[in-house]
């Protein structure tokens, strides 16, 4: 093992690039570098920018993210092969800390119908790329892809040419989230008795949630000796999704006692990470999701509320604090100022720039003429909505709907554009939110397949804010956007006009589906 602690677990977080290839979950380089300075602010050691070869918009926003994110290692993923490895260090070179993330599959299944490969050619790949790599940067990273399904004894061969060749990190992934608990820490002291060298680099893990273990597959490798955990926030990622970062890092922390461990994250930012991630991709949080679910730290039964009350640690084993969520609903009123919006703002986990701070401003105070009470989740709304919503090329400017019962529900919309123009629609449909998107549509000149619509409340009440998440496909593509008003049909209308402008904005760059496909591939 790398002698820099044996207390010590690296977290590296790959939400930008295994969490992005999530179906709908693809973001604008503008997002990216959001959701990049959060994981800084967050304290990851690790960010795994993206897959520079998939795409020039992917090469980009790697790029970008090595060039203005400091602190982190800023880490591009790459195949076996000099084309790859070229555009990762021509992305990540401008970093003060960059890694090469290189891979290959192993397992048998790969082997013969993926890569119709033998296992000498395997390894001679992998020694190859990996010493390519050293070339460029002295942090290089290997996967052995599908590791959990490849033979024991192949699979240490693999590690130690690996090693041999320059390796500085080796990452076991559990690809497909096949494996259990048990057998993958068995993997992992296998490794650890038949690699020479292995002590000598840091061993990480990369799990899947297929089955529903891959945070536990992954504290499981902890305890057999990884010392690096591969993770997405809120466990996004393909499929099922990846190990959640926020879940396996609060693991190590309240049972710091059995672990023996612990991680570099600054926990109170993991809430406020959660909600940018989730607004960002549209990718709802269930209310029970352990850490930064709503219902985490809700007590409704009268046993467990009586428990509460005496001590809080009856049936709370983390402090609601500890992970970023405030404990004071006491919010702010119409009369309220500049200053102690900012400073409830900052409160709440998060930090705005002064045009982003002014643009939520203007948008409390609209709200609070509309509302009699205003809570944390209706300032987080707004911030959310401020900083990641898709700016243009279309602005809702005017909704105007009309609706009943026994009527056919007709809309009118105003949309302007970006580039000046400004154009009016109107259109009927089975009810008012249907009427809308038709109107949106014929406005923008942009017709979509809609298999979605949730609407969830923000806070509680009459007058509650509504967030309306819409999922469409449009060339084959999954797109997702989000909106949120007092309003639902314009909730509605705002989450359409997201999508709409997503779509624009993917057609103005040119990423098309064989990028797509190409990215897909570099799931480890």
């Amino acid at each position: 093992m790398n002698k820099r602690a044996e207390d010590r677990v690296f977290i590296f977080d790959t939400s930008l690039r295994d969490g992005e290839q999530a179906p709908g979950c693809s973001m604008t380089l503008r997002e990216k570098l959001r959701v990049a300075a959060a994981l800084r602010e967050l304290k990851v050691d690790v960010i795994e920018a993206g897959f520079p070869a998939a795409s020039p918009g992917d090469f980009d926003a790697v790029q970008a993210i090595a060039g203005e994110i400091d602190g982190p290692i800023i880490c591009g993923l790459a195949r076996c092969n000099p084309t790859d490895i070229e555009r990762v260090w021509n992305a990540v070179r401008s970093a003060d800390r960059h890694r090469i993330h290189v891979f290959v599959a192993t397992s048998e299944i790969h082997r013969e119908h993926k890569l119709q490969m033998a296992k000498e050619e395997i390894i001679k790949s992998a020694v190859s790329a990996v010493e390519m790599a050293k070339a460029h940067c002295d942090d290089v990273e290997f996967s052995p892809e599908d590791a959990s399904r490849t033979e024991l004894a192949y699979l240490a061969d693999v590690v130690t040419a690996v090693i041999e060749a320059g390796a500085t990190t080796v990452n076991i992934p559990d690809t497909v989230g096949y494996t259990v608990p048990d057998e993958f820490a068995e993997l992992f002291r296998y490794l650890k008795q038949h690699v020479p060298g292995i002590d000598d680099i840091v061993l990480s893990v990369h799990c899947h949630d297929d089955l529903g273990m891959a945070v536990a597959n992954s504290l499981a490798a902890v305890g057999a000796g990884a010392r690096q955990i591969e993770c997405t926030i809120n466990g996004i990622g393909e499929r099922a999704g990846n190990c959640s970062l926020e879940e396996v890092v609060m693991a190590l922390k309240t049972r710091a006692e059995f672990f023996g461990v612990g991680t570099g994250i600054d926990t109170r930012k993991l809430y406020p990470t959660s909600r940018l991630v989730a607004s960002i991709t549209g990718m709802h949080i269930p209310r029970n999701k352990a850490v930064v679910g709503e219902n985490a730290f809700a007590h409704e039964a009268g046993i467990h509320q009586h428990g509460m009350l005496k001590n809080a640690a009856t049936y709370e084993i983390m402090l609601p604090e500890d992970v970023g969520i405030s404990q004071s609903n006491l919010v702010l009123g119409k009369h309220s100022g500049r200053h102690a919006f900012r400073e409830r703002v900052r409160q709440l986990g998060f930090e705005l720039d002064d045009d982003e701070l002014n643009r939520a401003f203007t948008d409390f105070k609209s709200l609070a003429d509309r509302k009699k009470e205003l809570f944390d989740a209706d300032l987080e709304a707004i911030i959310m909505n401020t900083g990641t919503g898709i700016q243009g090329p279309w602005q809702l400017d005017e909704l105007n709907i009309t609706a009943g019962t026994g009527k056919i529900a007709a809309a009118a919309v105003r949309l302007s554009h970006a580039d000046g123009q400004t154009i009016s629609e109107a259109s009927v449909g089975d009810g008012p939110v249907e009427a809308a998107f038709k109107a949106i549509e014929r406005a923008a000149g942009v017709s979509a397949d809609l298999k979605n619509f949730e609407v969830r409340s923000v806070t509680v009440g009459e007058d509650a804010q509504g967030e309306v998440t819409v999922t469409v496909e449009y060339n084959g593509q999954s797109y997702r956007g989000h909106g949120i008003s007092t309003d639902i049909v314009e909730a509605g209308a705002r989450a359409y006009l997201e999508v709409i402008n997503r779509i624009c904005r993917r057609q103005e760059t040119g990423a098309d589906r064989a990028a797509e496909k190409q990215q897909s591939i570099a799931g480890i």
